[in-house]
């Protein structure tokens, strides 16, 4: 009994509770919130800002790489996309809390208020805007409060819960930081930016219904008119092939202006991916299982090996393939 008794009382002083000081709690707390911020702006997606905004940078300014300026913009760039990213969670908290997908985002698990998660959208917004006019430009600056007004505004509240082409149009504002890039560089707009911008716009399509026809359950069950809900996969699978189609077509556009690398892997990695694509559409057809989470990959990788192709073109200088014609 005796040796019981000692080793109730060394249970309950070895316990994690009886040693648990309130700074340790203190540090949980903190470490805690700061996790469910950083979730908010959702710090994957914006690796998308990094892809196609250095290199459009570079290519804007071949031969040359203005370390401080890139940094700026990026700074600025990430501010942006983190504040449309949490006021999209704001709005999309009923909904995600019914996608096992999106069940541990900070919202739908009450991690952070809704009214927190509210102010910290705004703020990470007019910081973005304040960074890009004081070390870019102001047309940088507007283009990034026209995204996260395009993203909450037009994609999150109205085309999200009432298209199936919601993806197709809303995508408009993945492709906003080609158009920032430039712009943080040469102060205007040209033709070059908008190509990558339609690079990014057709390429979208593919790659989110390649996801969604994963997670097809999910957006039925949230009530989210992704196409796999409301369309067959033969036929989610043959848009999937045009929208490929187009992106591939169109990153051709920028060939005259880029150089051999850059061709190199435009063709090259557009076959790669195209031909992924038409593989899942063949395989659909013909009533096979799919994997659709691949093409969703492959996508990632394409559109990293385009840009940076054009990178490694742009900071090297080399001669552009319409200089050969000139």
């Amino acid at each position: 009994m005796r040796s019981g008794k000692v080793s109730g009382e060394r249970a309950g002083t070895d316990s994690p509770r009886a040693d648990h000081s309130p700074d340790d709690s203190l540090v949980y707390r903190i470490r805690h919130a700061l996790g469910a911020y950083i979730a908010l702006t959702k710090p994957r997606v914006i690796e998308l800002l990094l892809v196609a905004t250095i290199p459009v940078m570079l290519q804007a300014d071949r031969g040359h790489v203005n370390i401080g300026l890139i940094g700026a913009t990026l700074i600025g760039g990430w501010l942006g996309a983190a504040s449309a990213n949490t006021l999209n969670m704001v709005a999309d908290a009923d909904i995600d809390q019914k996608m096992r997908r999106t069940q541990r985002r900070p919202l739908a698990r009450h991690a952070v208020t809704t009214r927190a998660a509210l102010v910290f959208g705004i703020l990470l917004g007019i910081g973005s805007f304040v960074v890009l006019w004081r070390f870019t430009n102001l047309l940088a600056a507007v283009l990034v409060m026209i995204t996260i007004a395009f993203y909450v505004g037009v994609y999150t509240l109205i085309l999200k819960r009432r298209t199936s082409q919601n993806v197709v149009w809303g995508g408009a504002a993945g492709c906003m930081p080609t158009l920032v890039g430039w712009a943080a560089v040469t102060g205007s707009l040209s033709w070059q930016p908008v190509v990558l911008f339609l690079v990014i716009f057709f390429w979208t399509p593919p790659h989110t219904w390649a996801l969604a026809m994963r997670y097809r359950d999910d957006y039925e069950a949230a009530g989210v008119p992704m196409l796999p809900v409301v369309a067959t996969e033969e036929q989610v699978t043959r848009q999937m092939v045009f929208y490929t189609g187009a992106t591939v077509l169109v990153s051709f556009v920028l060939i005259p202006a880029a150089g051999l690398v850059y061709a190199g892997v435009a063709i090259l990695a557009g076959a790669w991916f195209a031909q992924r694509v038409w593989k899942l559409y063949r395989e659909t057809c013909a009533g096979k299982e799919v994997v659709p989470l691949k093409v969703f990959l492959q996508s990632n990788e394409y559109l990293a090996l385009l840009f940076c192709g054009l990178a490694i073109d742009a900071v090297f200088h080399l001669p552009t393939i319409g200089s050969y014609f000139a």
